[in-house]
């Protein structure tokens, strides 16, 4: 599973990117998380986009460029220490898209 958390500058997203990878590791799944920022969104080959809250409005534009689902994480993620949450958003997302995600064992 690839996913990439895009931000403005690329700053705050490289924080959640690694929280994301360290409880997916912890999880015990395969996952790998990248940080961006909205030009990535096209480059980029991932499963799914996670967008930082402060982004909801180019929600559209971002979807529109993205090949994988895409959405806005909560308000609080950057309060998400240990990125458990951040994981379960995306488990989320992922399974409302109807994708399996890999290395989800």
């Amino acid at each position: 599973m690839r996913i990439l958390v895009v931000c403005g500058a690329g700053a705050s997203s490289t924080f959640v990117a690694q929280r994301l990878r360290r409880a997916a590791a912890a999880a015990g799944l395969d996952w790998d998380a990248a940080a961006g920022m909205e030009t990535s969104v096209s480059d980029a080959d991932h499963d799914l986009v996670l967008v930082g809250p402060h982004l909801s409005d180019r929600l559209d534009a971002i979807r529109s460029s993205a090949g994988a689902p895409v959405a806005v994480l909560p308000d609080d993620v950057f309060a998400d220490r240990d990125g458990s949450r951040t994981l379960d958003f995306a488990r989320s997302i992922l399974a409302a898209a109807g994708d399996t995600p890999k290395g989800t064992s």
